[in-house]
């Protein structure tokens, strides 16, 4: 499958969110980027059959151990 100009444009920052193992918020503040976008193009890519990479998604919660 060949991407246009844009469609790779978007899947390599997507990607390079992923690669750098940022948030996509992280990623579009350091980039300049609106959140919006980089989730508009997401949905956007998926809806073309273009594969993307997972999110990262840093854990909110860690497990801790209660000692009485």
């Amino acid at each position: 499958m060949w991407l246009s100009p844009a469609q790779a444009r978007k899947l390599g920052h997507l990607y390079h969110a992923h690669v750098t193992g940022q948030s996509l918020s992280g990623y579009a503040q350091g980039q300049g980027l609106r959140l919006a976008d980089l989730l508009d193009w997401e949905q956007e890519l998926v809806a073309q059959g273009i594969a993307i990479p997972e999110r990262h998604r840093p854990l909110r919660f860690i497990a801790v151990a209660v000692v009485s």
